[in-house]
């Protein structure tokens, strides 16, 4: 990629805002191997694509010849960042944080060159911090400057209360900028306020200030919330093939493919103009646009867009082989091929009321592995989730001769299990 001939392509697509435009391209036009800061937070260990947005433009601005430097935010795990949210997040143990560091960054490698990474760690330089290095650092900001950030004011403006070591948060961030140097730091726009302490703090402190490189939160697959794991509506990027191709069709919004396009795939702009059109057409329910622009299903651009995703992720033969199975399983109304097999003594799961014989789904579930608690299982069971052989399953207890061996259990569109009574093979 030539800076010279396709900044529209790196500075624009996909991009919320950078701070400052100009200056950016400053740095970019002078030749100089820039050091990229994305810094994250171990307190959770899984990436999804709202986060995959950012990571795709660093790729990027790698295969121009500049430098990633992925800070492990091991020191302020201890600590918890709010980032936005109503309650802050847990303080972790070392043991912790390195098992979701480690987690994170094989995750992160699936879309950033490693090779062309320099991995640092907060402890690094926190390790060596002593009350006196604390006290200067927080000398240079004041409380009504840290109260404008955005959560901040909510909570204090509710009588919420706000920890003192959540106030030091956006101040220890900006230090990371600089000890590492930073020349631009990248994030959502949620994070608008911290990278700007952290350009303030390096010009206080004799360095160029940093660029600021803010992506779009991308929506969940809801079509309403920012993607995000506790809210359910995420597509994990170290998920099974199949399962992201199925979450990538089951987006709720329509209108929301062409962000997804833009923002996660390397389809050409032009041709993604055309798939807008297409859409735009196919949403007004007429055959072809005043311009001559033949509308298109919905279904083929989700279709073409899981792909896409997929064969980044993985490669283009699991892209495919998702996409089969999909049609084979939702539009073909057939099983897949390759359903897991658990072998259970069906009588550890049966108990008897009124004389009869009943076997305890919810304990089925959580046998199978296709929920990870009884309380799980039950909802997925509540909310009609689930089926035994096709039959929905409307009661945590069924009869039992409705369970045979070999049976298959349904959760949701996309996981199965097949049940074999080992009471069965027993008495044989």
């Amino acid at each position: 990629m030539d800076i010279n001939q396709d900044t529209g392509y790196l500075l624009k697509r996909g991009v919320a805002e950078i701070i400052v435009g100009e200056e950016m391209m400053k740095l970019l036009r002078s030749g100089k191997k820039l050091r990229l800061k994305e810094g994250f937070d171990p307190s959770f260990p899984d990436i999804h694509l709202g986060h995959m947005v950012a990571l795709r433009k660093l790729r990027q601005f790698q295969e121009l010849g500049h430098q990633v430097v992925l800070i492990v935010g091991d020191w302020t795990a201890r600590i918890g960042d709010p980032s936005g949210a109503s309650v802050t997040r847990p303080m972790l143990s070392a043991e912790q944080v390195q098992a979701n560091a480690q987690t994170y960054m094989e995750q992160f490698f699936k879309i950033v060159d490693k090779e062309k990474t320099e991995v640092r760690w907060q402890s690094e330089w926190y390790g060596r911090f002593d009350l006196s290095d604390v006290i200067r650092l927080t000398s240079k900001f004041t409380v009504a400057q840290l109260l404008a950030r955005d959560d901040f004011s909510k909570r204090f403006s509710a009588g919420k209360p706000i920890a003192i070591t959540e106030l030091l948060y956006p101040l220890l961030q900006a230090y990371d900028s600089v000890a590492i140097e930073a020349d631009v730091e990248f994030g959502g726009t949620d994070q608008k306020f911290n990278l700007l302490v952290g350009r303030e703090l390096q010009s206080m402190l004799g360095q160029p200030p940093q660029q600021i490189f803010m992506v779009p939160l991308l929506v969940g697959t809801d079509g309403t919330q920012k993607m995000s794991k506790s809210l359910g509506n995420y597509i994990g990027v170290a998920e099974p093939a199949d399962e992201i191709y199925g979450k990538v069709m089951s987006i709720s919004r329509d209108g929301l493919i062409m962000d997804y396009f833009e923002l996660l795939t390397d389809v050409p702009d032009e041709e993604l103009k055309q798939f807008r059109l297409s859409l735009e057409a196919a949403l007004k329910t007429v055959r072809v646009s005043p311009g001559g622009v033949t509308s298109l299903n919905p279904m083929e651009l989700k279709k073409r867009l899981a792909r896409e995703i997929v064969a980044q992720l993985y490669d283009q033969k699991a892209a495919t082989e998702a996409e089969e199975r999909f049609e084979k399983v939702h539009q073909s109304r057939e099983l897949p091929d390759n359903i897991q097999e658990y072998r259970i003594s069906f009588n550890k799961l049966t108990s008897e009321q009124a004389g009869r014989a009943f076997i305890d789904v919810s304990r089925l579930l959580v046998e199978t592995r296709l929920a990870e608690s009884r309380s799980e299982a039950n909802r997925l069971i509540s909310q009609a989730g689930t089926t035994l052989a096709g039959e929905v399953v409307t009661s945590r207890l069924v009869p039992a001769s409705t369970v045979q061996s070999g049976t298959v259990i349904q959760v949701g569109k996309r996981r199965f299990a097949k049940v074999i009574n080992t009471d069965v093979e027993t008495a044989k």
